[in-house]
């Protein structure tokens, strides 16, 4: 009976699944759909940071003050005027210095240079005396007594020096008044005049008419007659 009841009880549970099934509706009891997964809340957006402020463009530089205004420089000292004569020429040149004594001559050079021959007459003092210098006819006539004197070569440069003297206490301060250099354009010079304030040197030269130049120059205080050759 064992065998029988186990076979029906195999049957009888066959034939309760699917009647179960069917009619009673008797399903596997559904299982509940698992709870929502929680939703991560969103991480909160990281703050950007703030932006730097714009840099402000630094304050105008303060303008430098203008400079002070150049206080007027002092007029300048008198200056003794600039030598006069500079250029070569063969005309006339009379220049007048105002000086409140005769000026005392004291020597005569000459010598010989690149295209000319020069003639320095030292003076004393800070300022040459006037002068007149040009060429005069021959014969040369000295001053006082009027007497003709004999001169070397074809032309007579003379030059006067006023107020000036080559004298002093009675006593000439140039001993040597007349001298032949034997230069180019020298060939001889002469004292004619020694008076009243006035003293005149004549240069011989072998043209009747060279151009030449004439120079102020100081410490110590000259006056230089350039004749070119």
């Amino acid at each position: 009976m064992k065998p029988v009841a186990k076979v029906l009880g195999r049957w009888m549970g066959a034939l309760w699944l699917p009647g179960c099934l069917v009619a009673a509706g008797c399903s596997k009891p559904q299982q509940e759909p698992p709870p929502p997964l929680p939703v991560a809340a969103p991480a909160p957006a990281t703050p950007e940071p703030p932006a730097a402020p714009a840099a402000e463009a630094p304050p105008p530089a303060a303008e430098a003050p203008p400079p002070p205004a150049a206080e007027p420089s002092p007029p300048p000292a008198a200056e003794a005027p600039a030598p006069s004569g500079r250029e070569w020429g063969t005309a006339r040149q009379a220049v007048e210095h105002a000086a409140p004594a005769s000026v005392t001559l004291r020597s005569v050079r000459t010598g010989r240079n690149e295209g000319f021959d020069r003639v320095v007459f030292e003076f004393d003092g800070p300022q040459v005396p006037g002068y007149r210098i040009e060429y005069v006819e021959k014969p040369v006539i000295k001053c006082g007594s009027g007497d003709p004197t004999e001169l070397a070569g074809q032309g007579a440069l003379q030059v006067s020096l006023t107020p000036a003297q080559a004298h002093e206490g009675g006593t000439v301060t140039v001993a040597e008044r007349a001298r032949r250099p034997a230069l180019p354009s020298l060939l001889e010079l002469k004292l004619t005049c020694d008076f009243e304030g006035e003293v005149v040197w004549v240069f011989g030269t072998p043209k009747a008419s060279q151009p030449y130049r004439v120079l102020e120059l100081r410490e110590p205080t000259r006056l230089v007659v350039d004749v070119q050759h």
